[in-house]
């Protein structure tokens, strides 16, 4: 006897007319794995939303889950396989960079693909559209704003070892010199699943670095804040990170978070009417134990809604007809009113210090066009 499918296995797809099937990709596994659970439940909210006011072009949309913390070329061949059968019509989630390079030229001109993750800029394939932050919007202004608040001048930069930690590292070596003559003093590139960082601690001890930049992912982000305070440096140095939210700073622990900033377009303890009725309704469909949606999970709920905004003005799946239409796409989400520019959505960006379990906002950065 056949098992019965799961609703969300590549059986139960299929290529017809009555819905719109979404290629969700974000990481089931690896250090980022820890970001998995609250990308699938945000995501899986603006499915339910979307449908229950109408769907898309009338369909109804379907999320088909796809490990996004696989080889990015195991993952390419997957989503490609699942567009070039035309079993999904778009493609969107929260993975790192190195998938998207790869999953991006798979779908180039075939579906619509929205980017939710932060990244390092640059991205101009046809048909790629992004919701999230970039250096030149999150970071220049976090930098300059501490270098003034806090003295912050020498920066030492830890990272995973691809792409989206050394763009952003060349970006911030820039950044740290204007407009207060500060440096990016060391660098140091780990490979993904790193566990020991004593190398990496003694050299930032050795260049008397006043601020730590922090790219690195999920777990790995966790096991470096545990061994940077284990070690004391937290009580001489500041870290800055462009990838922290609420469900990294639970794993990381209290004690482990004290000097810990983070810039981000979304933060759970945001007050204002947008993020509180986006809280409502999530613990509302799945409960106060849910995973906490911070900015990583969130951007996924955002990346569904814009697929859907895309194709619904659009009135087409033509990848042709939704980039010519995309200049005009504005949407309203937990981030507020957003508007898309060159395939990128612009929004307000904070500051935010770690405190316990939580992030305090402190600021909203200005835009680098304010910078001076």
């Amino acid at each position: 006897m056949r098992r019965p499918l799961h609703p969300r296995s590549p059986e139960w797809f299929t290529a017809d007319e009555s819905a719109l099937n979404v290629a969700l990709v974000y990481p089931m596994q690896g250090p980022a794995g820890i970001l998995g659970p609250a990308c699938g439940t945000c995501a899986r909210l603006a499915a339910e939303e979307i449908n229950q006011a109408g769907g898309v072009l009338g369909r109804e949309l379907r999320l088909l889950e796809v490990d996004g913390g696989a080889r990015p070329e195991k993952v390419a061949e997957e989503v490609g396989a699942l567009v070039a059968t035309g079993v999904v019509h778009g493609v969107t989630g929260w993975h790192i960079s190195s998938v998207r390079q790869a999953v991006a030229p798979r779908v180039a001109h075939r579906v619509p693909y929205v980017y939710t993750a932060l990244y390092e800029g640059g991205e101009r394939t046809d048909g790629v559209f992004m919701t999230s932050e970039t250096p030149d919007w999150q970071l220049r202004p976090a930098m300059h704003l501490l270098a003034g608040a806090r003295r912050t001048r020498r920066w030492f930069v830890v990272g995973n070892d691809y792409v989206w930690p050394r763009r952003t590292a060349r970006a911030a070596r820039r950044y740290a010199q204007a407009p207060r003559g500060g440096r990016v003093c060391g660098e140091a590139y780990l490979p993904l699943g790193t566990e020991d960082f004593a190398d990496v601690l003694r050299r930032i001890e050795h260049t008397e670095a006043d601020g730590v930049l922090m790219l690195l992912v999920g777990s790995d982000a966790v096991r470096f804040n545990r061994a940077f305070a284990a070690n004391g440096l937290d009580r001489r140095c500041l870290r800055l990170s462009t990838l922290m939210d609420e469900n990294m700073l639970m794993a990381s622990g209290p004690e482990a978070t004290g000097n810990l900033f983070s810039t981000a377009g979304f933060f759970s303890s945001l007050a204002n009417q947008d993020t509180l009725d986006f809280h409502g309704r999530y613990a509302g469909r799945f409960g106060l134990e849910a995973p906490a949606p911070g900015s990583l999970g969130e951007s996924c709920y955002e990346g569904v809604l814009l697929l859907a905004t895309l194709i619904e003005r659009a009135r087409t799946l033509d990848v042709s007809a939704i980039s010519a239409a995309a200049e005009n796409v504005s949407y309203e989400g937990p981030r507020g009113l957003l508007h898309l520019r060159d395939r990128h959505v612009r929004q307000r960006i904070y500051l935010a210090e770690a405190d316990g379990p939580d992030f305090n906002v402190l600021a909203q950065l200005p835009s680098p066009h304010d910078l001076s």
